[in-house]
This record gives structure tokens, C-alpha cells and sequence, in this order.
């Protein structure tokens, strides 16, 4: 019992370490991909290549003068980005980040905690995700960070809906709420969005709309908005809400690889490996590679597409993703029907 409570600690640590690790170098990974896309060559001062540009990044943000201004409610001003913080690591806990280790004939699963309503949780701390942008905007009393905070607000409210009736799609097909079931029935190339594309299609899009990530980055819209619901905020308070967005960005990935793409199975060639232990790691090792690629899709599109104007962005959550996930309902419930899984 004690060395399964050390194997959960050491998980959590090293869990709460990769996402920090990856959301820092997401920063870098931004800048190159970028660079790559306009033809220049990004960060290459600091370090070789510029890889540590990053600790020079969180050093200035560390070392940089602390200001609260006298105006704001300052218990609040500290709080809006904490909670965006902690929301931000919490959505990891319920990921399957590869199989089960065997251990001294002990059997160990490389996921925090697998409750059976995972799905839930998943929505139910993301959808927490706004108090902190709500309450920084607020307690910041600046007019342009309040007006930011009510943009962001809305744009999530709005984009969870369409995402939580793609989940109940996704939940009709496989017939669970534990990700860790879902992941286990994408075993081979069964990835569920061969049967879900449409539901996968509004998550993504609603994954971008979470994460404030462009083309639906409104809530901090410079040109409009000076700098949106963190305009008050510096050093490392600013640097929290700047590393929440990262971390969400990564676990969306997460998400997306393990709910649609088959998480940590690996497609082809699993039956040659006899190891459970080898075989185990090089899911995990799988996995991160397609949570890369979509880390990498989400910068894509933030330096290919423009921003949405904020009618245009209500308009396609309110009028077509909304409908068009009501309708995916329908379709799966259909096919189910037909296919004799429901009566």
C-alpha cells in the first residue's frame, strides 16, 4: 500500500514537472515554428539554437518589478491567476499517459487517478478555467481588462457547450465516461475518429476556442484591447496566465490524442513486443509524439489564420458548431440504432 502511495507521488510529481517542462518550451517551440513559417530564423542568441531562451524568458519574468495597483481589490488581483494556474495542471490528473508498469509483481498504471466519470471532470475543471480570467479582469478595475474578462468569459461558455454535446457523441459511441476505458478500446488503428470525425472536428475548434489560442484569441486582442483581462498584471502573475495557456494547450493535445486518436496504443506492431514494461513506455512514447504533432498544429494555425472579429466568433459557436454537434448526436444515436447497440 505504501509503495503504490510513493508510485502515485512520484506520478504526480513527474506529471506536474513534463507539463511545466513542455508548456516552457512550447514558448521556444512557438518562436521557431513562427520563424519557420515567415522565413526567419526565431531565437538563436541564448544558448545553442536559442534552447534556453525559455529560463532567460521565466528569469526576466522572476526578475521583473512586482506592481499591484493601488485600485484593484488585491486578495482577487493574487487569486484570478493562481486559479487559472491550478485549473490548468488539474485536467492532467485523469489522462492515461501510457499502460501499466510491472514492478516487483506490482502492477502500476501510468495515470494519476481513473475515476469513472473522467469525462465529467475533464469538463468540470476546464469550465472552472474562467474564474480565474473572470476574476483577474475584474479585480485588476481597469476598464479594458474587465471588458477582456467578459470577452473571454463568453467565448468559453459559449465553446464548451458545442465541445460538452461532442463529448456526449463520443460517450454514446464507446459507452463510458472513464478516459481510460475509452483509451483501452483503441486498440490497433480503432481510433474513434473514424467513427466520430465530425465530433472530433468541433472539439478541436472548441479546443482552440478554450485556449484563447488565434484564431479566437479576442479575450487579449492588442489591437483592440490594449492587452485584454491581464493588462494590470506583470512579472510572474502575468507569467501564470501566459503559462496556463501553454499548459492548456498541452493538455488539450493530450486530450484530443487520447479521446480520438488512441491514446497510448500503439497502431502497429504491439503483438512482436512481449515486454509489458517496454511495451508500456513506448505508448507513452507514442502518445507524446501525436500530443507534439497537435501542439504543432495548434502554433500553425495561430500564425496562418487571422483573428475571428467577435460577431464572427459568436456567430460559428452559437449558430453552426452548436447545431452541428446537436446534429452529430443525432447521426450517432441513428447508427446506433441501426446497428442494434440500442433499442
Amino acid at each position: 500500500m505504501l509503495s503504490f502511495v510513493i508510485y502515485k507521488l512520484i506520478l504526480v510529481i513527474v506529471v506536474f514537472s513534463v507539463s511545466l517542462v513542455v508548456a516552457m518550451y512550447s514558448t521556444y517551440a512557438e518562436r521557431k515554428v513562427a520563424a519557420f513559417l515567415q522565413d526567419r530564423l526565431g531565437p538563436n542568441r541564448a544558448g545553442p539554437y536559442g534552447l534556453l531562451q525559455p529560463v532567460a524568458d521565466g528569469l526576466k519574468m522572476f526578475m521583473k518589478e512586482e506592481i499591484i495597483p493601488d485600485v484593484s481589490n488585491k486578495w482577487l488581483f493574487i487569486l484570478g491567476p493562481c486559479i487559472a494556474m491550478l485549473t490548468a495542471l488539474m485536467t492532467g490528473v485523469v489522462i492515461p499517459w501510457g499502460g501499466v508498469l510491472s514492478i516487483k509483481g506490482h502492477s502500476f498504471p501510468m495515470q494519476i487517478t481513473d475515476i469513472n466519470i473522467g469525462i465529467l471532470y475533464l469538463l468540470g475543471v476546464v469550465s472552472m478555467g474562467v474564474y480565474g480570467i473572470m476574476i483577474g479582469g475584474w479585480a485588476s478595475n481597469n476598464k479594458y481588462a474587465l471588458l477582456g474578462a467578459i470577452r473571454a468569459s463568453s467565448q468559453m461558455i459559449s465553446y464548451e457547450l458545442a465541445m460538452g454535446f461532442a463529448i456526449i457523441a463520443l460517450v454514446m459511441h464507446t459507452g463510458t465516461l472513464s478516459v481510460r476505458e475509452i483509451s483501452e478500446m483503441q486498440t490497433g488503428w480503432h481510433w474513434n475518429i473514424i467513427y466520430q470525425p465530425l465530433g472530433f472536428l468541433i472539439f478541436i475548434i472548441c479546443a482552440f476556442a478554450e485556449t484563447n489560442r488565434a484564431p479566437f484569441d479576442l479575450p487579449e486582442c492588442e489591437s483592440e484591447l490594449v492587452g485584454g483581462y491581464h493588462t494590470e498584471y506583470s512579472s510572474m502573475k502575468l507569467g501564470f496566465y501566459l503559462f496556463a495557456e501553454y499548459i492548456n494547450m498541452f493538455i488539450s493535445s493530450a486530450v484530443i490524442s487520447t479521446l480520438y486518436f488512441g491514446g497510448y496504443h500503439i497502431p502497429f506492431g504491439a503483438h512482436f513486443i512481449h515486454n509489458a514494461n517496454v511495451l508500456a513506455i513506448l505508448g507513452s512514447v507514442f502518445l507524446f509524439a501525436k500530443i507534439f504533432f497537435f501542439i504543432f498544429v495548434f502554433m500553425w494555425v495561430r500564425w496562418t489564420l487571422p483573428r475571428f472579429r467577435y460577431d464572427q466568433l459568436m456567430n460559428l459557436g452559437w449558430k453552426i458548431l452548436i447545431p452541428l454537434s446537436l446534429i452529430n448526436i443525432a447521426i450517432t444515436g441513428t447508427i446506433m440504432y441501426l446497428t442494434g447497440r440500442i433499442h
